[in-house]
């Protein structure tokens, strides 16, 4: 085991096709296979989830206090960045910070930011205050392509901070935060 004495948290930085679980039924890849064999042993538990198609910023604790602040809604503001296949508007924009209708209910970010594009693909920053499942999905996917006028669909989603802490690590790998990094995190 690698001294963690002093750090209640870690950062992975997600890669696509690994689903946030200790156990899977499908025996699919789980995070737990990019972090050392002592996070699983220990109870290193994943503080929200990134769906398998998602990666990014996931951070992990065994102090179920901590978890539950950073998942309370309003609590720590997290930043995606999102590539959609579709032609995102303003218009558009400024309704997903109204909220959308979706099947699960009112979905809404705290800010949308189209960033630019390529083709038939908008490149945004979405900015939400809390995460129900497949939220930045469900939103994009009420939303239709004003030009032909079909389903927006989220082609990559990112998440690229989490409060005050941004990703800084390398795909698959992980790293403990700094006692800064955890007051500031914690505190914001």
């Amino acid at each position: 085991m690698t001294d963690q004495s002093e750090s209640r948290l870690l950062v992975l930085h997600k890669p696509k096709g690994y689903v946030v679980t200790r156990h899977d039924e499908k025996n699919r890849k789980t995070v737990y296979e990019l972090l050392p064999p002592w996070a699983y042993d220990e109870g290193w538990m994943p503080v929200g989830r990134l769906d398998m198609d998602s990666k990014g910023l996931l951070l992990f604790t065994q102090n179920g206090l901590i978890s539950e602040h950073l998942t309370q809604p309003g609590s720590c503001h997290k930043i995606y960045e999102v590539w959609v296949r579709g032609h995102v508007t303003q218009p558009q924009a400024v309704q997903l910070v109204g909220g959308v209708e979706t099947s699960e209910g009112l979905l809404k970010a705290v800010r949308v930011e189209i960033k630019g594009g390529a083709g038939p693909k908008t490149r945004l920053e979405v900015e939400l205050d809390e995460g129900k499942n497949r939220h930045i999905r469900r939103m994009f996917g009420e939303l239709k392509d004003p030009k032909f006028g079909t389903a927006m669909k989220v082609l990559e989603l990112k998440r690229v901070q989490m409060g005050s802490l941004k990703l800084d690590v390398e795909s698959a790998k992980w790293r403990f935060l700094t006692a800064d990094e955890e007051r500031n995190l914690l505190d914001g």
